[in-house]
């Protein structure tokens, strides 16, 4: 990884989502996209916080779920889809993180993932000189230039 910098690996191709959006709307995004989190921007490409499948299911982890099909889970059905619908209505600025960690883009490699690894994150935006949004770093994405480095 040596003299590797956060713009030599990062993604340029960001999925990203507002703070206005909705749960459902980020689902459908983690999804559609396949990818596991997604940064917060505003209108000017500012990052505002991240948000990822986790914070979904914290937040979901207060909703009745059903232990089994039975007659209880038949009663309350229609509350449990009911309490469903309204989180999906819930806006991502409700369940993101706003303490963030950011890479500048000449951000050697190895600080990238000291940061990562010391702050236990999945992945890290990078920006540029007017700390707007140019990337995104994952893990997989130092792990694969650690191979390209061995060929």
């Amino acid at each position: 990884m040596e003299n590797l910098l956060a713009k030599d690996i990062m993604n340029r191709k960001v999925v990203t989502i507002k703070k206005d959006d909705l749960v459902k709307d980020l689902s459908k995004i983690l999804v559609r996209n396949k990818v596991s989190g997604v940064p917060v921007i505003d209108d000017e490409k500012n990052i505002i916080g991240i948000v990822t499948e986790a914070d979904i299911i914290i937040k979901a982890s207060n909703l009745p779920s059903p232990l089994s099909f039975d007659y209880t889970f038949v009663k309350n059905y229609d509350s449990y889809t009911k309490t469903t619908k309204e989180y999906l209505k819930t806006k991502v600025e409700d369940i993101m993180t706003k303490n963030i960690k950011i890479a500048k883009e000449d951000m050697p490699i190895e600080k990238v993932a000291n940061i990562m690894i010391n702050n236990d994150i999945n992945r890290i935006p990078v920006v540029d000189s007017q700390d707007k949004l140019i990337g995104i770093i994952t893990r997989a994405d130092i792990i694969k230039s650690m191979m390209k480095k061995q060929k």
